[in-house]
Order: structure tokens, then C-alpha cells, then sequence
């Protein structure tokens, strides 16, 4: 492959700050603790559901699917890197665990480019068009025992649909993902994110599935409702309207 590895996966001790570069659920769930985050992209690379999930996002019976990156010199992927500190002892563990031991993943080294902030003095505008930075990347190739692989993408669509984890549903995954490239990157192309989210909206439009469960909004939004209050019977006969106590029969 054209990226270097980080010995095959293992976790890396690093003795100076360090970025991780999400473009899965990492962008809008991270887990863990960092400095800052910037929003950007990688080349050379695009994004497909292609990954099995059997835990976060399914199970062994009903895998999920979830993104990986496949080689495409022609691609650009966005998504969001993340600034950990040096002395930060817990993000590796986490994501060595997270990602490579169940989810398949492994560890590369590849460019990050951050996105060029237009508010920026034209001077320094060039300048962060051309700045990129080492991150490490999280890759699921075909040797692991979780890939899935190319599929028809109504397919895809529909495993999707059908697919739920400990993190939640699998349709979770892919509409906030795609949310996240909307708000942030809203002139961002990636035809493969977006078709798979129409195709899942209308086969749950089709099946008469609520999107707003499977995304955990119900559940929020009852939990936050206030309890009802009861009622004093005396303030309810005083907000009975006059004409009303005129047709009372004594």
C-alpha cells in the first residue's frame, strides 16, 4: 500500500503531540480527550461501507456496516483530526481497543490537510492551503475478519436498516455522519456517504420505520419531558368559564 504502517497496528508511544485523523464516527463521537480539532481531508483515498461492525453498530449474527478507506488516487476524503497531548495515556488505549481490536481497523501514518479557513488574512491563506500535518489513521483492510466488502448499494442500504449494536443503530452511524459532512463541509462531495443515506430514508419511508427512534431522538425527547403536574380540583373550577358554570344543573 502507499502509507506507511504503525508496526502492523500495535499501540505507538508518542513523545510529542500527535493527530488522529477520524472520517467515521470518530468525527461526531470521539471518546476521548484532545486539544483541539480541526476540520480536513486526506487524498488518495475514498470512503466506503465496506467493514463489518458486530459490536458497536451490530452483532455476530447481524453485522453492520461502517466506513473504512479504500486506495483511490484520484480521491479526497474529509473529515476531522483531532490534537492529543503528549502526556495523554488514555486516547491510544482507547482507540487500540475501539478500533483495531474489535473493530478490525489498523494504524497508518498518512497527510492531513486542514480545511483553509476564509477568514484568514490573504497572506497566511495560501500558507493553509498548502499546510499539512502527520496523522494517524485508522484503515480496515480485506485480510480482516470483519470485511464485508462491495455490495449493490440498495444492499448496503437495507443491512443498514436492519443492523444495531451497543452504540445504537447502524442507521445512527451513517446519518450522522452524514450531517457532519453537511454542517461542516457542505461543499464536499461523497456520492457513496450520501446516496446510501437517501436509500435508507426511503426504505425506511417505504417500511414505515421512525428514523427518529433508530437515531435514539424519541428516547431523549421523552426522557427530557417534564412530568405532569396534578391539579388542585379547586384551580380547575376556577378556570372553568363563566358560561360554563351557567349550564351546571344544581
Amino acid at each position: 500500500m502507499s502509507f506507511a504502517t504503525e508496526e502492523n497496528g500495535e499501540e505507538v508511544v508518542r513523545r510529542e503531540p500527535f493527530w488522529v485523523f477520524g472520517y467515521g464516527s470518530l468525527c461526531w463521537n470521539p471518546g476521548f480527550e484532545y486539544q483541539k480539532s480541526v476540520t480536513g481531508y486526506v487524498k488518495g483515498f475514498s470512503r466506503r461501507f465496506w467493514q463489518g461492525n458486530t459490536t458497536h453498530r451490530g452483532t455476530e449474527s447481524k453485522p453492520g456496516r461502517v466506513a473504512t478507506l479504500i486506495e483511490d488516487k484520484e480521491g479526497v476524503t474529509w473529515g476531522k483530526a483531532f490534537l492529543i497531548a503528549a502526556e495523554d495515556n488514555a486516547a491510544l488505549p482507547y482507540l487500540s481497543t475501539r478500533e483495531c481490536q474489535l473493530g478490525g481497523y489498523r494504524i497508518y501514518t498518512v497527510n492531513f490537510h486542514p480545511k483553509p479557513s476564509f477568514f484568514t488574512p490573504s497572506s497566511s491563506h495560501s500558507q493553509n492551503c498548502t499546510d499539512k500535518k502527520d496523522a494517524l489513521l485508522y484503515i480496515a483492510v480485506p485480510e480482516n475478519r470483519h470485511w464485508l466488502g462491495a455490495a449493490p448499494l440498495p444492499d448496503i442500504a437495507k443491512q443498514i436498516l436492519e443492523c444495531q449494536g451497543s452504540s445504537g443503530s447502524n442507521v445512527e452511524y451513517l446519518l450522522r455522519l452524514a450531517d457532519f459532512m453537511r454542517e461542516e463541509i457542505p461543499e464536499a462531495l461523497d456520492e457513496h456517504l450520501f446516496s446510501l443515506e437517501r436509500l435508507v430514508k426511503k426504505f425506511a419511508a417505504d417500511m414505515r420505520i421512525c428514523l427518529r427512534t433508530l437515531m435514539g431522538e424519541a428516547e431523549k425527547a421523552e426522557e427530557n419531558k417534564p412530568e405532569p403536574q396534578a391539579v388542585p380540583s379547586f384551580q380547575f373550577a376556577s378556570r372553568i368559564p363563566d358560561k360554563k358554570l351557567r349550564c351546571v344543573n344544581m
